[in-house]
């Protein structure tokens, strides 16, 4: 009996210790990372207004601010012309969650200057390889092992996306479930959730704004109607983000013909985009706020403005720009779920809410996160709805992303196989014996019961 209560309190004293050494760590991983990110989206805010009041002659520093981008990275991070900077996610798996700082910071800087001058991309993935960076700076002054440096990583990587999506729980969860297909590190769970508040509260602190807009109305979930609607949707938002997801694909395969020189692919993607501004517009450069809260506010949107939105970001990514994804995703989504309201006669407000998060879910494989950031920014009404979509998206999508350094860990079908312990998305064959569903046969057995009883 004694020796059990010994084994006991062994066990409880081991566990406080690994708590209390991850909290800390995740407070103060929080603390600076929320501030650089902070920093990162103030000088990202102001170059973006000052570009933005000069004329309309403007566009036309698309094409230099891509250029000086591509000039930047091939310059001061030689290796990046072959290879690009390891992303985050491929660091984690690959690299014991290491990234050169030197890599981090002149993506930032390219970052800056490729959306402030119109470039379509978003401001998430310059802020999750800051919190790798910040974290790879601790963990080389507290000598940490190669297991604690990669959960160090993905706390500041989740401290990264809180600061920038506003909802601390939803970009805790999806800095970790952005990482595998069908897995989450659920040790690192909790200092990930912390370390995403503390970076929020600080971010607040420095006078960041956000977007909330809770729904006072929303209808219920017993309503049939509303069910079927809300699945076709997902089917809707599935289909949108493979979209965006194989336009990102072809966009590269076509510039990869003028990868012997990176500057004159930025020169060839930004004059594409400037030409392509003279038949739509300026509505779909830079991070596009304003068109994302047009559409969640429920005014007219139009109809094709996430077609425009996935070419423009495309386009801008495979040129040379520095930007993240999310963003352009989240307005895509948004779009989407406007025009997939406006379709059919449907509330926009309330599908542009669930295409927001639903196009996230299916486009980097994080329907968990995709929900919980549904909540945190449009209240808990609208929980049942979007999970429904989101779900229906993430299958829809199947294995592809907007992350191509995503690892399978558990597979969405039978139908698939997933032959490797490191098999990345778009990898997967398809079991040809698991799809002969016998669905003819299934369906006279279900009738045949549904007589019988």
């Amino acid at each position: 009996m004694k020796n059990s209560w010994v084994k006991l309190l062994k066990e409880e004293f081991a566990l406080l210790y690994s708590i209390s050494k991850w909290l800390l760590l995740a407070v103060i991983i929080g603390v600076f990372v929320g501030a650089a990110t902070s920093a990162f989206m103030m000088v990202l805010e102001r170059c973006s207004k000052f570009v933005g009041a000069l004329p309309s002659w403007r566009v036309f520093l698309l094409p230099l601010g891509i250029m000086v981008s591509a000039w930047l990275v091939i310059s001061l991070k030689p290796m990046d012309r072959t290879r690009g900077t390891l992303s985050v996610v491929e660091a984690v798996h690959h690299h014991d969650g290491r990234v050169s700082v030197l890599s981090v910071v002149v993506k930032v800087i390219g970052s800056i200057i490729t959306i402030s001058t119109g470039g379509s991309l978003g401001k998430e993935g310059p802020s999750a390889q800051i919190g790798a960076a910040v974290s790879n700076v601790f963990a080389n002054g507290f000598h940490l092992n190669k297991v604690d440096r990669r959960k160090l990583v993905i706390c500041g990587v989740s401290a990264g996306m809180a600061s920038v999506f506003g909802a601390p729980v939803a970009g805790a969860v999806f800095g970790l479930e952005n990482l595998f297909v069908g897995q989450l590190f659920y040790d690192v769970l909790l200092p990930c959730i912390v370390s995403g508040m503390v970076s929020y509260q600080v971010s607040l602190s420095l006078g960041m704004a956000y977007l909330y807009q809770p729904l006072l109305y929303v209808p219920r979930v017993a309503e049939p109607h509303m069910v079927t609607w809300v699945v076709l949707s997902g089917v809707f938002f599935g289909l949108v983000a493979l979209f965006f997801i194989e336009t990102l694909h072809f966009t590269q395969k076509i510039f990869r013909r003028f990868s012997y020189s990176p500057l004159l692919q930025a020169l060839v993607g930004g004059g594409i985009l400037v030409i392509l501004t003279f038949f739509v517009g300026l509505r779909y450069l830079g991070l596009g706020g304003e068109s994302i809260r047009e559409a969640i506010a429920g005014n007219p949107i139009p109809r094709v403005a996430f077609f425009w939105k996935s070419l423009f970001t495309s386009i801008t990514r495979r040129a040379g720009g520095c930007g993240g994804v999310v963003t352009p995703t989240l307005y895509i989504g948004a779009t989407s779920g406007a025009a997939f309201a406006s379709f059919f006669g449907l509330d926009p407000v309330l599908f542009s809410c669930i295409g927001f998060v639903a196009v996230l879910s299916g486009a980097a494989n994080t329907p968990i996160a995709a929900v919980i950031l549904a909540v945190e920014l449009f209240g808990s009404k609208v929980a049942s709805l979007a999970a429904l979509a989101s779900v229906v998206a993430f299958i829809v999508t199947g294995y592809r992303s907007i992350y191509p350094d995503q690892i399978i860990k558990c597979s969405k079908s039978p139908a698939f196989d997933i032959c490797s312990e490191y098999q990345r998305v778009g990898e997967c064959d398809l079991d040809p014996a698991l799809t002969r569903l016998p669905l003819v046969g299934l369906l006279v057995r279900s009738y045949q019961l549904w007589k019988r009883y």
